[in-house]
C-alpha cells in the first residue's frame, strides 16, 4: 500500500486523493439526489452500485453497463435466474 503524507506532499507520482474525493462526492451526490431517504443496513449495497457505475464509466454507454451488470448475475445462485 502506497501512502501520501498531506504535512509533506500532496501527490507522489499516481499516488493522490482526488480520484477518492472524486469517488465520494459522486456517491454523495447520487444518494442526495437519487433516493428519497437511505437506510444505514443497505448503505452497502448503494455504495456498491455506484462503485460499479465509477468502474465502467469510460468507453460504457447505459446499455453496456446493463449488459455488463445482467452477464456478472447470470450463475450467481440468484433465485429465478439461471
Amino acid at each position: 500500500m502506497k501512502v501520501v503524507d498531506h504535512a509533506v506532499e500532496y501527490v507522489r507520482g499516481e499516488v493522490h486523493t482526488n480520484g477518492l474525493e472524486n469517488f465520494w462526492s459522486l456517491l454523495k451526490r447520487g444518494i442526495n439526489g437519487t433516493y428519497v431517504s437511505v437506510e444505514p443496513f443497505h448503505l452497502f449495497r448503494y455504495w456498491m452500485n455506484r462503485r460499479f457505475r465509477y468502474n465502467n464509466r469510460v468507453g460504457f454507454e447505459d446499455k453496456d453497463r446493463f449488459d455488463l451488470a445482467v452477464r456478472q448475475i447470470v450463475g450467481s445462485g440468484s433465485p429465478g435466474i439461471t
